[in-house]
């Protein structure tokens, strides 16, 4: 079910592609296309693509930013990352970034809702007690990025991604993608309004 959504998805984003593209060519140097690899189903490693919103040696700066991180626990979250590109903080503020990861559902390497991947280092130093949010496929999008994301504890997201796993069902996959829509609609009103 999830792949033949994606594929939907997926096609119907065709149209985005091109603009998307060259506003990141534009913007800055580097590929379109982010590549990281990430921790799936039982923490098996996957690629996962996005696309790039940062600038094009983003990982090697995360060490000079290190003191800004704002997440508590073994992540690396900045709410304003310095290293964002100027098209890229606006395609992560709509999540547009995220689109490549239909073709991640596609290979089933991902589902549309489920805990978010980690990456392999991060996963790495998640306690052994939050162990059971590896037990399901990673989604692109989550409980925890409709319940305040960045702006909650790293326990927090790790108790709504345990709670994901125990609940697991289409309605409540349904529900959780509903809700996303309206978040992102919600956002692109608001910057509406605001010029």
């Amino acid at each position: 079910m999830s792949k033949a959504i994606a594929w939907v998805l997926l096609i119907l984003s065709v149209t985005l592609w091109p603009v998307l593209y060259v506003a990141v060519k534009l913007d800055s140097r580097g590929p379109f296309i982010f590549k990281q690899k990430r921790a799936g189903k039982n923490k098996k490693p996957f690629i996962m693509y996005k696309i790039r919103t940062m600038v094009e040696n983003a990982e090697q700066l995360k060490q000079k930013y290190i003191k800004l991180n704002e997440a508590d626990g073994p992540v690396f979250k900045i709410r304003n990352d310095p290293r964002h590109t100027k098209v890229g903080r606006f395609i992560n503020r709509f999540a547009l970034d995220e689109l490549p990861q239909f073709w991640n559902v596609i290979c089933g390497e991902m589902a549309l809702v489920g805990p978010r991947p980690l990456p392999i280092a991060e996963a790495k130093k998640v306690p052994e007690r939050y162990r059971e949010r590896f037990s399901t496929l990673p989604g692109m999008t989550s409980s925890w990025i409709i319940k305040g994301g960045h702006r909650l504890t790293f326990e927090k997201w790790m108790e709504l991604d345990m709670e994901y796993v125990r609940k697991k069902s289409l309605w409540y996959d349904t529900k959780i993608l509903f809700s996303t829509l309206v978040l992102i609609a919600k956002i692109f009103i608001k910057k509406s309004r605001n010029g």
